[in-house]
């Protein structure tokens, strides 16, 4: 199998984790959720490795920070709507607890990432 470029970046290959992890999760929430909060989930943990890849492929610097800042929105969107799910007890405190780990490492990842590119004014 071919691997895009994107594909070894240690801060994909965690984000992507996370919206795997995301998917199993949400399958058990209750079914008046399903066009909503999981809509929502899904959409917002799969846009932090999509917005990885495109920015990878992108040539400039500028080009590149600007789809890594979308992914780190995307990431704090996705860490409200845990806490969210914690709240409303359709995850347990532990799931809550492993994912906010996962996005926090993400996060840290994503930010060493970003702050790697030079931006030239």
């Amino acid at each position: 199998m071919n691997y895009r470029p994107y594909q070894n970046l240690v801060v994909w290959k965690e984000a992507h984790q996370l919206c795997l992890l995301i998917y199993q999760l949400t399958i058990s929430f209750p079914t008046t959720e399903k066009y909503s909060l999981v809509t929502q989930m899904r959409r917002s943990s799969s846009s932090v490795p999509t917005n990885l890849a495109e920015g990878s492929g992108k040539s400039t610097p500028k080009d590149q920070r600007k789809f890594y800042t979308i992914a780190r929105g995307s990431l704090e969107e996705l860490h409200y709507q845990c806490i969210l799910s914690k709240d409303l007890t359709y995850i347990s405190k532990e799931q809550f607890e492993q994912l906010d780990d996962s996005i926090k490492r993400t996060s840290y990842l994503l930010n060493k990432l970003r702050s790697s590119l030079i931006v030239k004014q």
